[in-house]
């Protein structure tokens, strides 16, 4: 059930992070607050197909 998911900056629209999720437990789509080390500081990540 767990799926690899690629995390996307909302600002600069980098994909930095590579993360993986329960398809089951979370249906939508996933936003995390982390590190982007273009913009160096910490901005929100969401999830991209």
């Amino acid at each position: 059930m767990r799926v690899h998911i690629t995390l996307e900056c909302t600002e600069c629209h980098e994909r930095t992070y590579l993360s993986s999720k329960n398809k089951r437990n979370n249906p939508d789509r996933v936003e995390l607050n982390k590190f982007c080390p273009r913009d160096r500081k910490v901005t929100l990540h969401r999830e991209t197909k």
